[in-house]
């Protein structure tokens, strides 16, 4: 089995002026390329090459022996998983879900500004997730390539704080890119499809 770039779920320039079709051709056709085409090469001829990418990054975590694959197999599934994290149009939250948010957080706006807080408060590069948990929604954030599904936390919603994910649009700016992601750029509907799975 060998790891494919997914196709982004819509067109490089359908988030302007928000995000760029200049950073996601460097961002998805560039970073992500680089991990997935990595990947294949530390797994070709290996037992790895017969694990579907989950099982990759469940059976490499934590061995540092298998530091470089677990990397680029988190990356990749990272960056997937934000691919789908995001929506060319301004949806509403669903009321299910608008519920457990409100449940855990007091209300949609409390979120965003815990979401945002969470985003500048990683320092350096790394992700920030709405995670689903024994204790309900938390939002938690990683570094580098760590991911929740190392955890026993079920990922939602993600946000990317490397700088290869704004810097292009935003410059330092990750607080402006944060809010904007929160505001317009959520795809609601994939976080509920993620919640009933």
């Amino acid at each position: 089995m060998s790891f494919t770039l997914p196709d982004l779920p819509f067109a490089t320039n359908a988030l302007e002026p928000y995000i760029s079709a200049r950073t996601f051709e460097l961002h998805h056709g560039k970073h992500h390329a680089g991990y997935v085409s990595k990947l294949n090469e530390l797994t070709a001829n290996t037992p790895y090459a017969q694990l579907t990418l989950e099982e990759l990054i469940e059976t490499t975590h934590g061995h540092a022996d298998a530091q470089a694959v677990f990397n680029n197999a988190a990356q990749h599934w990272n960056h997937a998983f934000f691919w789908q994290s995001l929506s060319p149009t301004v949806q509403e939250v669903p009321e299910p879900l608008a519920i457990k948010i409100e449940a855990a957080f007091g209300d949609i706006g409390a979120f965003r500004a815990r979401f945002v807080e969470a985003g500048m408060s990683q320092f350096g590069s790394g992700w920030v997730w709405l995670v689903d948990g024994q204790e309900g929604f938390s939002i938690v954030t990683t570094s580098n390539a760590d991911t929740p599904l190392t955890s026993d936390q079920r990922p939602l919603l993600v946000c990317d704080v490397w700088e290869h994910a704004y810097y292009v649009d935003y410059q330092n700016r990750r607080a402006e890119y944060l809010k904007i992601f929160v505001d317009r750029l959520i795809d609601w509907e994939n976080v509920s499809r993620r919640l009933i799975e």
